[in-house]
């Protein structure tokens, strides 16, 4: 028998409490270990040594299982953590996640404007009026940069992308599993709408596959994105309605919560396809998908499950990291 606790009852913000306790303890086990570096805001971290070697290890993996998985090499890409405005207003992501949105700002005046800037700094006033934008956001979604250089038409078959960046989301907190800064790992498809559709239905057996061999428990479960504004409760809902949005989640803090999203696989239709200006070779408006691995998400639910101590692994999982 499931035991429903409701909000706001002192069940709820107890579980609430235990909740954000354990995410602080595994954050400073984390921290005392030397697998993460504090910098002193919360969810912006260094990564020691051995949380990369084991980010280098789940990479390889999952892209073994990208090459497993498709008959042709995906085209390569690698951006950088910005990319043009122009490209980012494309995206949409300003209209469903303001909140989680970066835009980088500079200076650009001049000797005059740099005295104002500095009297405002030596009085220790807000000098942030003084910047200006430099036309480049932070990279939201590794993805995103990717769809500017397709453009055009499509060849037939349409088109795999492996892309794999740093991100950048606005939410900072105690729970480690949630950075600002973090890394995903992506294989894309822009083609046909079957195409898209099966891309990402094949790849939620595939990732939990992924998961398993890393000695993950994961399950999959519809999902939806924390689109903002009452706008984003219906295309939250109507989402969730299409099953566009499928996640594989992994326990961290065991009965505390419903499990944290290490991968997600999503259909995004023909958004992409429509303001990207992108259409297959018949003609059509192109449709995408694509899975998204959250390395440092991975990486923690490995240190969870198995322990801060990589050379007490099982002998599987320590062997990938060897």
């Amino acid at each position: 028998m499931t035991t429903i606790i409701e909000p706001g009852t002192a069940e709820a913000i107890t579980a609430t409490t235990e909740l954000d306790r354990a995410r602080a303890q595994f954050r400073d086990d984390l921290i005392d270990a030397g697998l993460l570096v504090p910098s002193g805001i919360d969810g912006l971290y260094g990564r020691g040594a051995m949380f990369e070697d084991v980010i280098d290890a789940i990479d390889e993996v999952v892209v073994a299982a990208g090459r497993a998985a498709h008959a042709d090499a995906p085209r390569r890409l690698r951006f950088p953590p910005v990319f043009p405005r122009e490209s980012f207003e494309k995206t949409d992501y300003i209209a469903s996640f303001p909140n989680l949105t970066g835009a980088i700002s500079t200076f650009t005046g001049d000797n005059k404007a740099h005295r104002a800037l500095l009297a405002d700094r030596e009085s220790g006033a807000d000098w942030d009026h003084h910047l200006a934008s430099a036309g480049t956001m932070l990279v939201s979604a590794a993805c995103h940069p990717s769809y500017s250089t397709l453009t055009g038409t499509l060849p037939d078959g349409g088109v795999l992308m492996d892309v794999y960046g740093y991100c950048f989301r606005h939410e900072p907190a105690v729970d480690p599993a949630r950075m600002q800064a973090f890394r995903m790992h992506e294989f894309v498809i822009v083609g046909s709408p079957q195409q898209a559709e099966n891309h990402r239905d094949s790849w939620v057996p595939r990732g939990l596959a992924v998961l398993d061999q890393l000695g993950l428990a994961a399950r999959d479960v519809p999902a939806n994105d924390p689109f903002f504004g009452r706008a984003g409760k219906m295309l939250a809902a109507n989402q969730l309605d299409e099953n566009l949005k499928t996640e594989l989640v992994v326990s961290l803090y065991g009965d505390l919560d419903d499990g944290t999203a290490v991968v997600s696989c999503n259909c995004h239709r023909d958004h992409f396809g429509e303001t990207f200006t992108i259409t297959t070779a018949d003609g059509e408006v192109a449709h995408s998908a694509c899975v998204g691995f959250g390395m440092e998400r991975i990486a923690l639910a490995m240190f969870a499950t198995h322990g801060l101590d990589v050379s007490a692994w099982p002998a599987q999982q320590r062997g990938l990291v060897a």
